[in-house]
């Protein structure tokens, strides 16, 4: 049977005295999560520039299990938890001629937490979805009067059917793999989706956990208006933001996070 990792580190942070060490053992052990690892993630509550705080909580659930190359796993269900580090919200200048600030949110993802167990993580953005994209994303859509199973299309635009266990391009490339326990894919360099976002996502060698999204999905999705200025590759701290009104992240969007 195969330990959780977070199990794996509770047996490793025993001292030989049966006690536990240091913090920094965790952490260094939290290495196992090998670079660009990707954790599909549904955010649990609202963030809203105009009630935020900064040091608020900010939680999310993974969506799917995460198969690591270790043979170590993370359960579909653990907690993502992070802060926000930084909020503003919309304040109209009525200066003539103002050029208006933009509403921001800035969130730091901190650890993975199962049980008592946390491992300390750095995290960037690949990919966000609003609340709508995200759920018509998980169930089959039909498209037409023939279509009697419904077609499930991913974030980022890739579809396919329920009973397909392998998702292919046009070109009959296989690209993604439907699994009893998740979507799978090894992810497709790409670049950011809407203005303001100007970063690229690069490709993985190795398969990662996708859950709702295509593995060409980058940057922002179903979020008009709002744009985000930084996705967290330096530093682990990503910003959305919006002209005109306040930037809000809602109850389940979701989001690829990968390992700094």
């Amino acid at each position: 049977m195969q330990k959780t990792l977070v199990s794996k580190i509770a047996i490793f942070a025993l001292g030989a005295a049966g006690l536990p060490i240091g913090a920094g053992a965790a952490y260094a052990q939290s290495a196992t999560l090998p670079d660009l690892t990707v954790l599909p993630v549904r955010f649990v509550h609202s963030v809203d520039s105009r009630k935020a705080r900064v040091g608020d909580t900010v939680t999310a659930k993974t969506m799917q299990v995460i198969s690591l190359p270790s043979g170590d796993r993370i359960k579909k269900g653990t907690l993502v938890i992070g802060h926000v580090t930084a909020v503003d919200s919309y304040r109209f200048d009525t200066t003539p001629y103002a050029h208006q600030k933009p509403s921001l949110i800035s969130i730091h993802f901190d650890k993975i937490q199962q049980g008592e167990n946390g491992i300390p993580v750095s995290l960037f953005v690949r990919a966000i979805a609003g609340s709508i994209d995200s759920q018509e994303a998980a169930f089959p859509q039909h498209t037409n009067d023939t279509d009697t199973l419904g077609t499930i299309v991913l974030i980022g635009g890739t579809s396919y059917s329920p009973l397909d266990k392998m998702i292919q391009t046009e070109d009959g490339d296989a690209i993604a793999y439907n699994r009893g326990d998740g979507l799978f894919a090894r992810l497709l360099p790409a670049g950011s989706n809407g203005a303001g976002s100007s970063f690229a996502c690069q490709g993985t060698t190795t398969e990662q956990s996708v859950a709702i999204f295509s593995p060409d999905a980058c940057g922002l999705y179903g979020f008009p208006g709002n744009y985000m200025p930084d996705n967290g590759h330096d530093g682990g701290t990503f910003t959305l933001a919006a002209r005109g009104r306040s930037a809000k992240l809602p109850a389940g969007s979701t989001a690829l996070l990968q390992v700094n």
